[in-house]
């Protein structure tokens, strides 16, 4: 297909990587196949982590096509760039139709990239994963990459300021080793599998991350930080989902 737009946009997207003065740590690129269909699995903590990850993935020459909400598609102006990048929309109200685009794009030998938890983690932790990810491996055949980005939260998340100052925050992104999920495998057991992966990815990121965790309103509260507990938000959703049915 035609590539019209993601070019330039990784070219704004870098120009803006450098005013900020990112410090950025790659890993595991060579995990990236260099041709195939594979579903990229991402933990979630900013709104910049799809263009982080596919900054990431930039040496392997390849473009990521992202699940993202159908609201991004309805912009003005973000919509007809998601468009001409041919990332897939996702209407919450009726999902089938992006898993069938999504497993059309796999089956053409696409990367597509899913946050499987579903939406911004406000704890920084890997909270619950959804199945779709796990379904369209197994329907399309095609392997899973576990992907961890960490420090990308401290420039732009939910329910904080912005901070777009030239304030050089390290950003780290690791992809992890393909690896299948057989058709028979239960989806349950394989959503389990994937998380453990993706964790082992974060903490490794954490563990190595050169700012201290402690007492940061970025950092879970496992390792000292301030954020809301991984509890507080399962509650904290809870409430919501009760107020909304009431």
């Amino acid at each position: 297909m035609a590539e019209l737009v993601y070019p330039p946009v990784i070219v704004a997207i870098k120009t803006f990587w450098k005013y900020l003065g990112i410090k950025f740590d790659f890993q595991g690129v060579e995990n990236l196949p260099r041709k195939g269909g594979a579903v990229l699995c991402m933990n979630h903590i900013g709104y910049l982590d799809f263009a982080l990850v596919g900054t990431a993935a930039l040496p392997a020459n390849r473009y990521i096509r992202f699940m993202a909400k159908k609201e991004i598609f309805d912009h003005k102006i973000a919509g007809p760039l998601m468009r001409g990048m041919h990332h897939i929309s996702v209407d919450r109200t009726s999902g089938s139709s992006s898993f069938v685009a999504a497993l059309r794009a796999l089956r053409k030998g696409e990367i597509v990239g899913i946050f499987p938890e579903g939406t911004i983690s406000r704890s920084y932790e890997i909270e619950d994963l959804k199945s779709g990810a796990v379904r369209l491996s197994q329907a399309a055949n095609v392997p899973i990459i576990p992907v961890a980005v960490w420090g990308s939260q401290r420039i732009i998340t939910k329910k904080r300021k912005p901070d777009f100052s030239r304030s050089k925050h390290p950003v780290h992104v690791a992809f992890g080793k393909p690896y299948f999920v057989s058709k028979g495998t239960d989806v349950d057991v394989a959503e389990s599998e994937l998380k453990l992966k993706m964790l082992e990815l974060l903490h490794s990121l954490q563990s190595n991350y050169p700012h201290p965790h402690e007492g940061q309103w970025w950092a879970p509260t496992r390792l000292g930080g301030t954020a809301i507990s991984s509890e507080d938000l399962h509650a904290e959703r809870e409430k919501m989902k009760e107020q909304d049915n009431g």
